[in-house]
């Protein structure tokens, strides 16, 4: 597999999804402890909430898929970056209520899900004879954008008292995605 890291695409796959399997494992780990310490949320309705839009974005993965072989998975990585990129701003900015936060994050979570689909359709497309490899290449940076992602909020909010500024970071990880 070392030669495959010499290729420009398969680093590309491999940030692609570190951004959006990343992004989403990173959220999905941090969203309790931040609906709890931001709106003041119980530790059960932060969960509940938390649950709740990893389950939508995990359930829309297979549609992901879908419209990038209807589409093109590039064309639909670009509309999926670009709205992510512009949620995660909004949420950077600050939300002040849970109200306006729910949805946006509903929404994030949405987009991160579709994302994921979108990705492994590109896989083939690049590297027909080694899918397989891609695969777990493209998966493993998948985790280790999760973990940058949780490690990066938690750090903005120990520096700044708000998670904002990893907000915006994600936000802009998904620029340089699209």
């Amino acid at each position: 597999w070392l030669p495959l890291l010499r290729s420009a695409d398969c680093w590309a796959l491999m940030f692609f999804y570190g951004v959006t399997f990343g992004g989403f494992v990173g959220l999905a780990s941090f969203l309790t402890i931040y609906f709890n310490d931001q709106y003041g949320l119980t530790p059960a309705v932060a969960g509940t909430c938390t649950a709740f839009v990893v389950f939508v974005g995990s359930f829309v993965r297979p549609l992901g898929g879908a419209l990038a072989d209807r589409f093109g998975g590039e064309r639909t990585l670009a509309i999926l970056y670009a709205l992510a990129a512009a949620i995660f701003a909004l949420i950077g900015f600050g939300l002040p209520t849970i109200w306006l936060a729910f949805p946006a994050f509903f929404l994030g979570m949405l987009v991160l899900g579709l994302g994921n689909g979108a990705v492994f359709q590109l896989v083939p497309t690049r590297f027909p004879t080694r899918v397989g490899i891609l695969t777990g290449l493209v998966g493993m940076s998948g985790g280790v954008g999760g973990f940058s992602l949780a490690s990066s909020l938690g750090a903005a909010r120990q520096m700044t008292g708000s998670c904002g500024p990893g907000c915006l970071c994600f936000a802009l990880s998904a620029v340089l995605g699209l």
